[in-house]
């Protein structure tokens, strides 16, 4: 008996593979920015990542700020930008203050460059939160993430920054 298309098990892992992808692609660009030395053109960089998620290295008082998630912006002044096989680091002002963040791409689940309209969201399911709780974004029928819970923790939406 033959199967109808679409209905067997997916033995090959095609959402993990699309989502290794999407982290290669935001990897790429970052690395293209630290290897020029700085952003070229008006690109500037949206990068919404998950502050408990396992290997996130940051102030405790911005993890207290920003309990689950933070939108951090590479554009003007940023210091160190480094990137890594499977993190990037960068020191960023707070108040004039200097703090280094180390960010692991699989705690990364949005990424957005408003100059070309460019953007991705990931799935966080393999960032391990580092207090022990699990922490999973659910996928919705389609595939793609759910949005995450809200929180206190203030949200930039990135629609604001779209070009129309």
């Amino acid at each position: 008996m033959d199967r109808a298309p679409g209905s067997g098990k997916d033995h090959i892992g095609y959402h993990a593979l699309t989502q290794a992808a999407l982290r290669g692609v935001v990897r790429a660009a970052m690395d293209k920015a630290v290897t020029l030395g700085h952003l070229p053109g008006d690109h500037h960089f949206y990068i919404t990542f998950r502050t408990r998620a396992q290997g996130v290295q940051m102030a405790d008082w911005l993890k207290d700020k920003f309990p689950d998630e933070m939108t951090i912006v590479v554009q003007h002044q940023y210091e160190s930008f480094a990137v890594h096989d499977l993190h990037f680091e960068i020191v960023l002002r707070f108040g004039g203050n200097p703090e280094h963040m180390r960010v692991p791409f699989v705690a990364i689940s949005r990424f957005f460059d408003p100059s070309t309209n460019f953007g991705v969201q990931i799935d966080t399911m393999d960032a391990k939160p580092t207090d022990g709780t699990p922490e999973i974004i659910p996928a919705s029928k389609n595939g793609t993430a759910a949005p995450a819970p809200a929180s206190e923790a203030t949200v930039v939406s990135l629609d604001a920054f779209r070009r129309k």
